[in-house]
């Protein structure tokens, strides 16, 4: 297979993905347009937007790449719903990576916040709304990452090329829902 054929192939598998992360994007950024009202009410929220979408890209890339890698070499089997252990392994450390990571954000944009002499809500709220997001997200990408590595893989394409482009999009549209719906659910039990 030449050079040429190689990157043409990629073109095709990574395309229409691109495609979709594009429009997914736009999506996310509509949402976030929507947020105003809560943005207002919940001072210090959008330092933390960008931590959380970054995050999230991090983490579940990271997990779609292993998943990718075990089933190039033959590690895992690519069934519509996996039960190797491996597997589960990595979706509970990518789910206890990802949240983590959501709450260590929201205590760094907290700090931050502090050290400027910003406005911002409480610590607690911050750190309750991003572990809410982390979770909703988190849920929405490993389904989502898992889904389509190993479908990819079925049907001959590689979910290499595939996982990049979901994870953007799944991370920043489902990022960002999952956000909305976690502040709206903390400003209603009285946090912020």
């Amino acid at each position: 297979m030449s050079v040429r054929d190689v990157a043409a192939q990629a073109y095709r598998e990574a395309l229409p993905a691109l495609a979709v992360s594009a429009v997914g994007g736009l999506f996310a950024g509509l949402v976030l347009g929507g947020m105003r009202g809560e943005l207002r009410e919940v001072s210090g929220l959008l330092v933390l937007v960008p931590a959380l979408l970054a995050t999230r890209g991090n983490v579940y890339g990271a997990m779609g790449a292993k998943l990718s890698t075990a089933l190039h070499q033959g590690l895992v089997e690519p069934k519509a719903i996996p039960d190797d252990r491996r597997v589960y392994a990595a979706v509970s450390a990518a789910m206890l990576n990802g949240v983590a990571i959501s709450v260590f954000a929201a205590g760094v944009a907290y700090a931050v916040l502090v050290a400027l002499g910003r406005p911002r809500a409480s610590l607690v709220a911050l750190a309750a709304i991003a572990l809410v997001a982390g979770v909703l997200s988190g849920i929405a990408l490993t389904v989502t990452v898992v889904a389509v590595a190993f479908a990819g893989y079925r049907r001959g394409l590689n979910p290499d090329t595939l996982v990049g482009p979901v994870v953007t999009t799944t991370g920043d549209v489902f990022g960002m829902a999952a956000l909305l719906a976690a502040v709206r659910l903390i400003l209603a039990l009285g946090g912020g």
